[in-house]
């Protein structure tokens, strides 16, 4: 363990690192000028020596959605489906959740393949070809029959289904949320370790607290690092016992939005950031349902940009598209929505339409660490698997996020392409 000294001089010299190295390139170049030894020059990728040569910053592409609940339904129409038996008031069986889907939109095809809930967003990821591929997995990866009493709903995926994740090639997940431990301790543990064998990088949880704030970095060829941090509310039904202790497993859990956590971030930034460095604060909270965002979540939000260096929030919980913010060139989504379940046929909050679903694109200036462009794709979930959105669906999306988002200065429009853009 380093002292305090050490560590101060540590954060200063990663400061000045990039002043250090202009410095050191001017040397070698006085140096052979003069004479002395060539030393070998390093250059930057030929895609970002491309985008400079044309005047252009060079970005970086990430691919984000809200809640993606691969359990219960789904689970029991993957191939290696579960055990079915769940603990819910009015339903003790997964496969009921099947049959209500298919009253509404008919025969879904069971077993289907890993790729098939995914559908047409497998279309646009491949033309897209986002750097990074990002999700808040609110499902147990599990056997563990170990449920938690008295909580209402249970998700649980079968371990040998995880390949679903990686057919969308998923890169991270977030598990800082109210359904990771709803199979226990055990479900947890089983989760962490099939994550870590599909090679999928995670955050927001883990056997400790160090492990659940322990953030997720991805190194870009060519462009640089995205840090990804993961942390949960208990206004989006988090029970309190879940948060991580020093000896205890559980979710990186804010008791609050004070100040107080906003410090606790910008610490947990500062250990790791380096300068040019994308960082992302995935962030599960608010209620299922409405538009309105708390005026403490905007506030905690600009808090984040302004005090903790956060570049991006990636926020989740509701069950529909919550407004956009754009903050100081900075994206803000305050609720992504689900993006995969099987609430198909259910009804009761028809006003919020939770059958469409959108794929957040965005497109992120490299050295100004600024939103460049914000692409959503809107999508329909038919038959527990996703259809791009007819004319008249994409035109209800846009008008409700741009009558929703217009408070906090943004605009929406649609493209002929269907697609919804965050006017600059």
């Amino acid at each position: 363990m380093e002292d305090g000294d050490e560590l101060s001089r540590r954060k200063i010299l990663n400061r000045h690192l990039p002043a250090l190295s202009a410095l050191l390139s001017l040397f070698i170049l006085l140096s052979s000028i003069t004479g002395c030894e060539k030393k070998p020059v390093v250059r930057p990728s030929s895609q970002t020596a491309d985008m400079v040569s044309n005047g252009e910053n060079p970005s970086i592409t990430l691919f984000l959605s809200g809640d993606v609940m691969t359990g219960r339904g789904i689970d029991q129409v993957l191939p290696h489906p579960g055990r079915p038996e769940i603990h819910e008031p009015y339903m003790k069986d997964a496969r009921g959740y099947v049959e209500i889907a298919e009253r509404v939109n008919g025969t879904i095809p069971a077993p289907v393949s890993f790729s098939y809930i995914w559908g047409d967003a497998l279309d646009v990821l491949k033309e897209v070809n986002p750097d990074l591929r990002l999700i808040n997995l609110e499902t147990s990866i599990t056997r563990s029959d170990n449920y938690r009493e008295g909580k209402g709903i249970h998700y649980r995926m079968n371990p040998e289904n995880v390949p679903v994740l990686a057919s969308a090639g998923i890169d991270f997940c977030s598990l800082a949320n109210n359904h990771i431990l709803d199979w226990g301790n055990e479900g947890l543990f089983e989760t962490i370790d099939t994550l870590r064998e599909a090679g999928i990088k995670f955050a927001g949880a883990g056997i400790n607290r160090e492990e659940a704030e322990t953030p997720a970095i991805f190194e870009i060829e060519g462009k640089g690092r995205v840090v990804v941090f993961s942390f949960c509310t208990r206004t989006s039904g988090v029970p309190s016992d879940w948060v991580a202790g020093d000896e205890r497993p559980g979710v990186s859990l804010l008791e609050d939005l004070s100040q107080l956590q906003v410090e606790r971030i910008m610490g947990m930034v500062d250990k790791v950031k380096r300068e040019g460095d994308i960082v992302i604060a995935s962030i599960h909270w608010g209620s299922n349902w409405g538009y309105r965002i708390p005026e403490k979540h905007r506030e905690f939000a600009h808090l984040l940009i302004d005090k903790a260096e956060v570049d991006i929030i990636h926020g989740h919980s509701s069950h529909h598209p919550r407004p956009i913010e754009v903050y100081r060139g900075k994206p803000i989504l305050y609720g992504c929505g689900d993006f995969i379940n099987d609430y198909e046929g259910i009804g009761g909050y028809e006003q919020f339409r939770d059958d469409l679903v959108l794929m957040y694109l965005l497109n992120m200036d490299i050295s100004r660490k600024t939103l460049k462009e914000m692409r959503m794709v809107p999508l329909q979930i038919k038959n527990f698997r996703l259809h791009r959105a007819n004319r008249e669906d994409a035109v209800w999306l846009q008008k409700r996020l741009n009558s929703e988002s217009r408070i906090f200065g943004t605009e929406i429009v649609l493209t002929p392409e269907n697609n919804l853009i965050v006017k600059q």
